[in-house]
């Protein structure tokens, strides 16, 4: 049996510090990333591991994604028996090995397993650091907690680009053994931070430790008063669906059974839609510092505006700028045997040509940052029912390493045979990402995540006729607390707070 209990530690119950120790699991995630873009071009590691290209250096960028699959697939009963918090104490450990692997590396070999224990890890914080923030965030700032993790990631590549870039220095092995020893640091951070915070009180409630629950509800949501008439809605709202969740169907078949495959569908396959977090792609520290800058401002307006929007627009963008940018390179100079000698890169463009798919290049990144990369991990976290989410968000995330695991393994010899195709064959994608949101997801902002339930039943809203908000949680607050001051509540006013939806749970 698998079990992880650590000291007893004074706990902190700031969302914005919880959201913040605990998406130090994104900055690992940014770290391993960056770590190799940043070193790639180098020619201590050209030298080291004798100009790797094609598909060798496809595994090599891929390795990290295969490893993830792993660390996804094992998640979500990871979570469910230790908890969400305990599961990201776990998956440091194997950063620890993978990272001393990959500080006295000897060659592809041991390259290729540090990245792949690097990689569980990741896999793991993935799709449970959003978990866990979903779970103890207010409906109004869910959204923007969740955000957090986005930008960890993003100072993670950050800042690992620039310590790359400064181990470049070095002579020999030493600048890339340096570079990745460093990422020691982070996990280092992550772990003495973990102890002090809260576990989730959905998954306290879901393993019936009933009283500690709504203790930890109300220390989060009310400064301790476990009376509120918030804490005392959402308790209420938790407990009336998670007894309806266990009367669904067991087993793999609850990820199917009525309304369950819309929300299996729409957490999985939207990942598919992330490729560019495939950082290799992208060569320059401005393009990092675009991603922070713009990913910032979505912070402050993600629980204010449609995630449908967002996800839908933001996915024509990104298409409009990879037609552009294969266009412009499709009449380019092609140089065979790689510009400068980079097998990697094997068209060549010039003046404004160059510019122009810098331009978009630079569109691209700002596009991604405000809408994809940060909402899709957000929606993803959101759909899911409390009896599958933390299984359900491994399945997501499973399906996004899956993804990347092949976007870096074929990037490389794609790129090779059909070139400027390639950007075309993104924005392909990218078009059919945006109609699949128009007609299957429906909007969860303002929401809380158990009223996402009702939207994903059977016979339940068309995902176009939805909007943001219109929250009932509101209305129960208002019952409750008439109820704590002996008033009558007028019911219409209750029923009103949401638009009719039927109340069965997929």
């Amino acid at each position: 049996m698998l079990t992880m209990r650590l000291p007893t530690f004074p706990k902190v119950y700031n969302v914005y510090f919880v959201a913040v120790i605990a998406t130090v699991g994104g900055m690992l995630f940014g770290f391993d990333i960056s770590s190799m873009s940043a070193i790639i071009g180098t020619e201590q590691y050209v030298d080291f591991f004798d100009n790797p290209h094609g598909v060798r250096q496809g595994a090599i960028n891929s390795a990290l994604a295969a490893g993830s699959v792993v660390g996804s697939i094992m998640a979500g009963p990871i979570s469910d028996k230790i908890g969400r918090r305990d599961s990201i104490m776990f998956a440091c450990l194997w950063w620890l090995v993978g990272t001393a692997i990959q500080a006295g590396v000897s060659g592809f070999g041991t390259l290729m397993a540090g990245r792949v224990l690097n990689g569980v890890c990741v896999g793991i914080t993935s799709s449970q650091v959003p978990v866990y923030l979903a779970e103890i965030s207010k409906k109004e700032k869910r959204g923007s907690i969740i955000v957090i993790q986005q930008l960890a990631i993003e100072w993670g590549i950050f800042i690992m680009f620039f310590v790359g870039y400064g181990c470049s220095s070095i002579a020999g092995p030493s600048s890339f053994r340096l570079a990745w020893g460093l990422q020691f640091v982070p996990c280092v951070f992550l772990m003495m931070g973990l102890p002090f915070l809260p576990r989730s009180p959905r998954w306290l409630a879901k393993v019936d430790r009933t009283e500690e629950a709504i203790t930890t509800l109300a220390r989060i949501q009310a400064k301790g008063n476990v009376n509120d008439p918030l804490v005392v809605a959402e308790w209420d709202e938790i407990t009336t669906v998670l007894a309806a969740e266990r009367a669904a169907a067991p087993g793999w078949r609850k990820f199917v059974h009525n309304g369950m495959w819309r929300r299996t569908m729409a957490g999985f396959t939207y990942m598919f839609s992330k490729w560019p977090s495939n950082i290799l792609l992208i060569s320059s520290g401005i393009q990092y510092a675009l991603f922070i800058v713009f990913t910032s401002i979505i912070f402050f307006y993600i629980d204010k505006t449609s995630r449908r929007s967002l996800l839908m627009y933001g996915a024509i963008g990104m298409a409009i700028c990879h037609f552009v940018v294969g266009g412009v390179l499709s009449s380019g100079e092609y140089v065979p045997n790689g510009v400068d000698g980079n097998l990697n890169v094997l068209i060549r463009v010039r003046g404004s040509k160059a510019h122009t798919v810098i331009a978009f290049s630079y569109l691209l990144i700002i596009v991604y940052a405000l809408t994809l990369a940060p909402v899709a991990w957000v929606y993803a976290a959101e759909v899911w029912s409390l009896e599958t989410r933390a299984s359900g968000m491994a399945i997501a995330a499973t399906g996004n390493w899956l993804f990347n695991f092949a976007l870096g393994l074929f990037v490389p010899p794609g790129f090779a045979n059909i070139t400027w195709k390639l950007f075309i064959t993104f924005g392909v994608l990218c078009i059919g990402a945006a109609v699949q949101v128009f007609f299957t997801y429906p909007e969860t902002c303002g929401k809380t995540i158990e009223e996402v339930e009702e939207l994903f039943s059977k016979g339940g809203p068309k995902a176009w006729h939805t909007k943001p908000g219109h929250s009932k949680l509101d209305g129960r607050i208002e019952e409750a607390r008439g109820k704590k001051l002996g008033l009558k509540v007028d019911e219409t006013k209750v029923e009103a707070a949401a638009p009719e939806v039927p109340t069965t749970v997929g």
